[in-house]
Formats: structure tokens, C-alpha cells, sequence
């Protein structure tokens, strides 16, 4: 990242937060700081019931937007994709082929659905599999470092 954009972690933590709520109230497991197969890391992936999966990429500042072009990469790993953002930030600076959430410390609102065709966008069963099993793993994995901060971990 730049150092000349600016970092504002709290409202990005506020507009997770949000997000998470938002995803919890709707029945889906949001999971945070996901690691993709790739390299790349998912702000919040959450999943379905069904196995849907939506990847929401924070975005705190219009700065940390136009400094940040990597979010298309992510459109290979999920069936729905959104931006996270707080009231105030210009919507219309966002493509209108993601979905839009509004959010705050408090909960969201889903303003746009992901446009794109549930068809198009359905992961293939083998890479739906391995993103499942990597969320149910570091899900896992963060749960036991709460329970056992001490313990050390396998190799």
C-alpha cells in the first residue's frame, strides 16, 4: 500500500464490523482476513447455508479505493462480490458490476445486489470444496489459539 494513502483503521473497523452484523442477521458466517489460494486475502468471506460464498472488500476512504485495483481477483473465488463502505463515501466512484453494503459499528444495509448472473458466477464444485474446507480450518485454528494462546502450532 502507499504511504500516501491515508489509513484510517477505525472506520475501517467500524465498516467490518457493520458488514459482519449484516451478513450475521442474514444468516451467514462472515469470516475475516481470509487467505485465498492465490496470495491474495479476503477482507470478509461469508458463507451461505448453501454454500453460496461472498467476498466483501472494506473500503475506508476513496483514497484506499483508487490505490487498491486488486479486487477483481477475487471474483474468481466467490459467487457474490461487494464493497463495504460508510454513508458518506461516494457510491457512484464504485463499479456498478459489484454489489454495494453501507455500513457502521452498528450493522448494514445491502444498497446494490451483485448484478452479475448467478449463472456466471457460481464457483466450480472442486474450488468451492477448498474454500469451504480452508474457511472451517482457520475458523477452527482461530477458535483453538482463544482456548490455547500457549499451545504451539503443528508443522
Amino acid at each position: 500500500m502507499s504511504t500516501s494513502v491515508r489509513l484510517r483503521p477505525d472506520v475501517t473497523l467500524a465498516v467490518t464490523r457493520g458488514a459482519c452484523r449484516l451478513w450475521r442477521v442474514r444468516g451467514w458466517t462472515p469470516l475475516l482476513e481470509v487467505p485465498l489460494a492465490d496470495g491474495r486475502r479476503a477482507d470478509i468471506l461469508a458463507l451461505g447455508d448453501d454454500g453460496t460464498a461472498a467476498i466483501v472488500e472494506v473500503k475506508s476512504s476513496i483514497e484506499d479505493y483508487r490505490a487498491d485495483s486488486k479486487w477483481v481477483d477475487y471474483l474468481a473465488w466467490c459467487d457474490r462480490f461487494y464493497f463495504a463502505v460508510t454513508s458518506d463515501f461516494p457510491h457512484d466512484i464504485l463499479p456498478d458490476t459489484a454489489g454495494l453494503i453501507v455500513a457502521d459499528a452498528f450493522g448494514g444495509d445491502i444498497l446494490r445486489d451483485d448484478p452479475r448472473p448467478a449463472a456466471e458466477t457460481r464457483l466450480p464444485a472442486a474450488r468451492r470444496k477448498a474454500l469451504t474446507l480452508r474457511c472451517a480450518r482457520l475458523g477452527a485454528e482461530r477458535l483453538q489459539r482463544l482456548l490455547d494462546p500457549q499451545a504451539t502450532l503443528a508443522v
